[in-house]
């Protein structure tokens, strides 16, 4: 490939001096391929990568994940023990003791093994929740943004009185008349938990919906519908993702307090909370009871906020590469 001044563009025909132009031989234009930037899921994932503590935590929830869902296999090829069998002659023994690991609870049941299953238990009402949350939130938000009027005002106005209760003291009323399972209490927790959500994903949707796209499908007669589901929600996903990175800490923290208070997954069953609630009988003389699953609650929780935090940022649009 070669480069050449046109003489021309030196001495004009007149005489006249004038800018040199450079003319390029035809050979540098020969095979070229526009380079198309990248997207933008794929630039947020380029700068989450950049953000080391992020993607740390990342690893750290991935391995409390695997833990979790591998609980089947934790009982049946690491602990030997199922998670509700009970062996009172050797309850509260120490870890490394009768053959546990981690130790025995007051029922003398396998700490490792309860807290594999509990795990599951938790993170599994955590994500149920924030799923629903999403799926509720979302939908009322943007049906309230795009349509606005009176349905703006009656779904915020409902929206402002669910905020203005607390969250805890009305999901305990909630579990004591109903009593419900982990699924149950999921869907309760984002029966409750929509409000804020919802109230994003309305701005952005007000915004969004005014864009040239959106008017262009409205000229073709695209139906409302098909506008809210294919253009306009697309377009709040991000929103909705970053606050369900940062909403999951708070569920566990929440399916936690309610197991610890006897409102929440109901004991045989177990699940990180309800373990604290039994371990505090115990507390004095087997302290590893209430350390292991308060720890791995707020091991959790903080790591999963931290990937929160590093999402948060890769989708922010005033970052640049």
């Amino acid at each position: 490939m070669s480069a050449s001044f046109d003489a021309g563009a030196v001495t004009g025909e007149h005489g006249d001096t004038t800018a040199p132009r450079l003319a390029l031989s035809p050979s540098l234009l020969d095979g070229a391929v526009p380079r198309s930037s990248p997207g933008f899921y794929r630039r947020a994932w380029r700068r989450y990568r950049q953000n080391k503590v992020a993607v740390g935590a990342l690893i750290i929830v991935a391995a409390i994940v695997v833990f979790s869902l591998g609980a089947d296999a934790v009982s049946a090829y690491v602990t030997g023990f199922d998670a509700t069998e009970n062996h009172l002659d050797e309850r509260l023994s120490k870890p490394g003791e009768n053959g546990y690991i981690l130790g025995s609870d007051g029922n003398g049941r396998d700490l490792l093994t309860r807290l594999a299953y509990g795990g599951r238990v938790s993170l599994a009402v955590a994500a149920l929740a924030t799923l629903s949350t999403v799926l509720i939130g979302g939908t009322l938000g943007a049906f309230a943004g795009y349509f606005g009027g009176a349905r703006d005002s009656v779904l915020m106005r409902l929206a402002d009185i669910l905020l203005s209760i607390p969250t805890l003291s009305l999901l305990i009323l909630i579990s004591s008349l109903y009593r419900p399972g982990a699924a149950g209490l999921a869907i309760f927790i984002a029966a409750v938990g929509w409000p804020g959500l919802s109230r994003l994903v309305r701005a952005d949707i007000l915004q969004l919906r005014k864009r040239e796209f959106v008017e262009a499908a409205r000229v073709l007669g695209a139906s409302d519908r098909r506008i809210l589901t294919r253009h306009l929600l697309p377009n709040a996903l991000p929103t909705m993702i970053v606050w369900g990175s940062q909403v999951i800490p708070a569920f566990i923290l929440t399916e936690a307090a309610l197991s610890f208070l006897g409102f929440g997954v109901r004991i045989p069953t177990p699940s990180w909370g309800n373990m604290l609630a039994e371990a505090q009988q115990v507390y004095r003389t087997n302290w590893t009871n209430v350390f292991l699953p308060g720890f791995l609650i707020f091991l959790t929780s903080l790591t999963i906020n931290l990937a929160g935090n590093g999402l948060r940022d890769a989708f922010d649009p005033r970052l640049k590469d």
